[in-house]
């Protein structure tokens, strides 16, 4: 059992530092390409960062089921309501198209670490494709579409 209670806790600490990493790659980040951004669809505050999934550690992609490659990224998305900064439970659906028309569905897999909820999803693209991401959020009857465009790179 204490090997059990040990994996659990090892997971809950790796899961929390996808945070963390995330923003230090988005600092690390920011005078090359835009880094996280937010973007206000009616009363919500929406975070959003698009990242080569090369840029979390062996441990944190595991622990939360991500395949790290060169042409992977993932798009992280969390939600806040606009007047007390409370991350919000929402349904996320989206797609990634890229110039040529291609789309791929994008799934978004939500991650909560205490009071935080992070969505997400991870695609495959090619060196210097781009991509026009839609992305569909809904809570109840509230439905908002975030939209992004983003080339991604192969490191």
């Amino acid at each position: 059992m204490a090997h059990s209670s040990n994996k659990k806790y090892q997971t809950k600490i790796a899961r929390g530092a996808v945070l963390l990493a995330l923003l230090l790659t988005a600092l690390l980040m920011q005078a090359k390409v835009s880094a996280e951004e937010k973007t206000q669809l009616g009363n919500w505050e929406v975070h959003h960062i698009v990242l080569a999934t090369t840029f979390l550690t062996p441990e944190i992609a595991k622990a939360n089921a991500i395949v790290r490659s060169k042409y992977n990224s993932f798009v992280n998305i969390s939600v806040l309501d606009s007047d007390d900064k409370k991350a919000q439970n929402v349904s996320i659906v989206g797609t990634a198209r890229n110039l040529l028309g291609n789309s791929k569905k994008l799934s978004f897999k939500k991650v909560k670490d205490g009071d935080a909820i992070y969505y997400l999803a991870v695609f495959s693209h090619a060196h210097k494709e781009n991509f026009r991401f839609e992305i569909k959020i809904q809570q109840g009857n509230e439905t908002q579409t975030l939209e992004l465009q983003q080339e991604m790179y192969v490191d």
